[in-house]
């Protein structure tokens, strides 16, 4: 058996603990997890459909108390990805355990993931006016599935935005922001990558109106904060369903 070497930390001053975080402080763990059915699994008997369908959707149930699930269809919209899972919760163990369960599953295991994105909330350092209750930027609690259309991306910003001064990017955020509250029927979830996955920040765009997106991101793609943009694609447009029937239009 291994030792383990005791370390003794030093105590930090007295008054210089933090306090511990209350639950307004708690940060969510968040997956946005992206999956294409194998089309072999469209050929098996409608009974054996029916039943893998009912076991992965009896294992989402069985952590929601952990994870927040909510469920989209990408069927006819992208050609790489069939389903999507946006996954919420406090627990990263709890993420690793039920997508253990669901590929145990008789649809689990016809199913692959051409893109998992792993993130947290965090308030940003750029909305420091003009804020108000639930603003996009303030919250560490997200209250995602309100609208019926999601639109997700991986975003990467280039070094040479962090060499800047605050007060630069500062005020090209500002621009940003701004141009963002011309659109109030987008909602904006932005969560944090750092250390975590490939990208920096996972963009996750929530709308009734899809054209009302797309006159965004045109109108975004003018603004200066974008030449510092190294990547923000796959771009992935997804619809929202109840569970039951994402697993439905999967074509069993």
């Amino acid at each position: 058996m291994t030792e383990h070497k005791h370390i003794e930390h030093k105590r930090p001053e007295a008054g210089a603990a933090p306090a511990a975080p209350g639950p307004e402080d708690r940060r969510q763990y968040v997956n946005f997890g992206f999956y294409k059915v194998d089309p072999a699994w469209r050929r098996l008997p409608e009974e054996d459909r029916k039943r893998g369908k009912s076991q992965f959707a009896e294992v989402v149930k069985t952590f929601e108390k952990d994870v927040m699930t909510i469920a989209y269809s990408m069927v006819g919209v992208r050609g790489d990805c069939d389903f999507m899972l946006w996954r919420i919760g406090y627990d990263l163990l709890k993420f690793q355990e039920m997508m253990a369960r669901l590929l145990e599953t008789d649809l689990g295991k016809y199913i692959t993931t051409p893109y998992s994105f792993l993130s947290m909330t965090k308030r940003s350092v750029y909305v420091d006016k003009h804020t108000h209750a639930g603003q996009e930027g303030t919250r560490l609690k997200l209250i995602p599935g309100q609208f019926r259309y999601l639109f997700v991306y991986p975003f990467v910003k280039s070094k040479a935005w962090y060499r800047l001064t605050k007060h630069a990017r500062q005020g090209m955020m500002d621009e940003h922001i701004e141009v963002g509250h011309r659109y109030p029927t987008v909602r904006l979830n932005t969560t944090y990558s750092f250390g975590l996955d490939d990208q920096e920040f996972v963009v996750a765009f929530e709308s009734d109106k899809p054209e009302h997106f797309v006159d965004l991101v045109m109108e975004l793609r003018h603004s200066e904060a974008t030449s510092y943009t190294v990547r923000d694609t796959p771009t992935l447009t997804c619809i929202h369903w109840e569970l039951n029937e994402v697993l439905d239009l999967l074509g069993g």
